[in-house]
């Protein structure tokens, strides 16, 4: 994320925070702070946290690849076993059980 989104996404908290306390308390803390409601420095708060607003909603739009910081991606997937491939021992276990068992004639018929 770019250092614009992340002063923009910071800004959308603090506007965030205030509408909070508004609601909650009627208590504008932009306009506490800063001199009312009408004071240029305050219309200018609430300006760039309106426009902050307009950049984050492409924060939204994109996809999480994107979007997450530091997330491993895995594009080579190598699922075999640390062994390699396992030996196909079905053809030795057929072999070692016709020897053992008394039924088989494989042998010439008398």
């Amino acid at each position: 994320m770019g250092i614009i989104r992340r002063i923009a996404l910071a800004l959308v908290i603090i506007g965030a925070i205030n509408w909070g306390l508004i609601g909650f308390f009627n208590f504008d803390l932009v306009a506490a702070i800063f001199g009312g409601q009408d004071a240029a420095l305050s219309r200018l708060i609430y300006a760039l946290v309106g426009i902050s607003g307009l950049v984050c909603i492409g924060l939204l739009l994109k996809p999480d690849e994107e979007t997450a910081v530091d997330r491993p991606r895995f594009t080579n997937a190598n699922l075999k076993t640390e062994f390699g491939e396992e030996p196909d021992f079905t053809k030795e276990k057929n072999a070692e059980e016709q020897k053992s068992d008394p039924n088989n004639h494989q042998g010439p018929l008398m």
